[in-house]
């Protein structure tokens, strides 16, 4: 296609004139989700400035903004991966079978609060909050009867857990040894993403700089030890959840990535012997062309910055892997078949996005947890995806279009914005304890609220095509036995391991974290098999490390 520059502007003023006079447009505002406004039509005037080998390229080719793959799905398609867990290690065993059972080609573990925060689930802070968001997991033999009959050396199996990560990474690596499957054929994720908790989630527990020490001992001991594992998947999906743009998750989420690439680094690991296995965690929203755009522009960035800041060599290194899971705050607790229909779209977009797994809410979770049936239907709707709308057929199928390429361009280039601000202010941490990153996003959350109460904005079912019935969803219901139960094996479990290497290992493990020169995994690994809990280990850290307070930014 061939076109003066001149003649499209001309072209694109009359057409203008054209839709002016007739006077057939509706007021709009015609806005992303992120609040982006979007023209009215683009031509190739909008992507003159881009250098389609320099910008674009072909797939599998730098910089990757067309996918990482040359032959997209074609060769090799998206892993279906649902993220569960609940109540006692039992149940959620029994899911995660189903779910393979139902096509899941991969597993990715929710662990409940106290988990998250590292307590056991007798201590005091735990009361009341047993299984609730996720499964409970103390101790080695509750991650034996979590993993029992899992094919872990068939399947990639991604555990989201931060704070407490290396402990329960450290238990997930026992049980499979126990089991005679040697940790370097072990192979998936450890979401890892501290980060994050300090911008969006705060789910922290010691400082910023203590725990990108222990982050950092993950990245090295998996680039040592464990090939085939991510040691971090860097999450933009929470800070998006607290109400970022799209944006401000990619710019939040990269920045994070590159913090975490200088702290590796830093430890003098050589970039190419770490950064293949660094992986990614993205949102998808509503607004269909813009997450799709993120996604693209998301490979771009992360290709330049590890090729042209950070000298890598490899091109595993230039390459952006991520997994996506479906907005869940876009889901409505009215109406919530028609979580359905807006699970299908964002699906559509991070497959059209080029995503290498995926997590598709079920439409019962702004009630519950899953129920059975939602949970099968999450699945079916990658399954329809994959196997009957011909979207896989060809790679990249948006690629060239004027409207993607320049939302693409646009996407980057105020990410770019974004790390300027970052480092204005000293980094990521400096950010963090600044406030600045909880600030953008509150703003931006506050924003997409006003529109939802003006109505500027409609949400289906909330502010308009309202129904007032009574919702015939089934709730999951939990074991009532299963906390007794887990109760009951931790405190057989402190009763029958041996106390003196128990005692040793927390003793060595305390030695080590108290030295900054050491890794700590090793040591993590001998206590988790002498019988060491997860609440022990991390109240050490605690002891060690301290606690951090978020400072207050009004």
């Amino acid at each position: 296609m061939q076109i003066d520059p001149e003649r499209a502007r001309q072209l694109r003023a009359e057409y203008d004139d054209a839709v002016l006079r007739e006077g057939k447009e509706l007021a709009g505002p015609f806005i992303t989700v992120s609040g982006r406004p979007i023209e009215r039509v683009y031509d190739p005037t909008d992507t003159a400035h881009l250098d389609y080998e320099r910008d674009i390229n072909l797939p599998g080719s730098y910089p990757f903004t067309r996918g990482i793959h040359r032959t997209g799905y074609r060769g090799k398609p998206w892993t279906i991966r649902m993220f569960s867990g609940f109540g006692s290690v039992e149940e959620t065993n029994q899911r995660y079978k189903d779910l393979l059972a139902t096509g899941n080609n991969g597993l990715s573990i929710a662990f409940d609060m106290p988990t998250l925060m590292g307590y056991d689930h007798d201590d005091p802070w735990a009361e009341g909050e047993f299984g609730s968001c996720g499964v409970a997991v103390d101790h080695l033999g509750d991650m034996e009867l979590l993993l029992e009959g899992i094919p872990l050396d068939r399947i990639t199996t991604s555990m989201t857990i931060n704070s407490p990560a290396p402990v329960v990474w450290a238990l997930f690596i026992a049980a499979a040894e126990k089991r005679g499957i040697p940790r370097a054929k072990l192979a998936g994720t450890l979401q890892n993403d501290i980060l994050k908790e300090y911008i969006a989630q705060n789910e922290f527990i010691y400082p910023p700089a203590e725990s990108m020490r222990l982050v950092t001992d993950t990245i090295e001991f998996a680039s040592k030890e464990m090939p085939l594992w991510n040691p971090i998947s860097v999450s933009g999906y929470h800070i998006r959840e607290a109400g970022a743009t799209a944006a401000q998750e990619l710019a939040f989420t990269l920045a994070d990535g590159i913090e975490y690439v200088k702290w590796a680094v830093a430890r003098g690991l050589d970039i190419d012997s770490f950064a293949p296995r660094i992986s990614f965690f993205f949102n998808a929203h509503n607004d269909f062309f813009e997450e799709i755009a993120k996604y693209r522009a998301a490979r771009r960035i992360w290709a330049r910055q590890m090729r042209e800041r950070f000298g890598a060599k490899n091109p595993r290194s230039w390459v952006l892997r991520f997994h996506t899971q479906t907005a869940g705050v876009s889901l409505t607790e009215q109406q919530p078949e028609v979580n359905l229909i807006r699970v299908a779209i964002q699906a559509l977009a991070a497959v059209l996005g080029g995503t290498q797994s995926l997590h598709t809410d079920a439409m019962d979770e702004a009630i519950a947890l899953p129920s059975d049936k939602a949970a099968r239907l999450a699945v079916r709707t990658q399954q329809v995806i994959l196997h009957e709308t011909g979207v896989i057929n060809t790679v990249d199928p948006l690629g060239g279009s004027w409207f993607v390429e320049r939302l693409t361009a646009d996407i980057e280039r105020d990410a770019l914005d974004y790390f300027a601000k970052i480092e204005a202010l000293g980094g990521v941490i400096p950010a963090i304890e600044s406030g600045f990153f909880q600030k953008e996003i509150a703003d931006a959350s506050a924003r997409f609220q006003r529109e939802v109460d003006t109505r500027d904005r409609i949400i289906v079912g909330v502010n308009e095509y309202i129904l007032d019935e009574p919702r015939e969803i089934p709730i999951l219901r939990m074991d009532p036995e299963g906390e007794k139960r887990h109760l009951a094996r931790l405190k057989k479990h402190r009763a029958e391991r041996d106390p003196h290497r128990h005692a040793a290992a927390m003793l060595a493990l305390e030695n080590a974290s108290r030295d900054p020169k050491a890794n700590t995994m090793p040591y993590i690994l001998d206590a988790v098999n002498a019988g060491a809990t997860v609440g022990e280990i991390c109240g050490m850290w605690r002891r060690v490390f301290g606690e951090y307070r978020e400072h207050v930014v009004v």
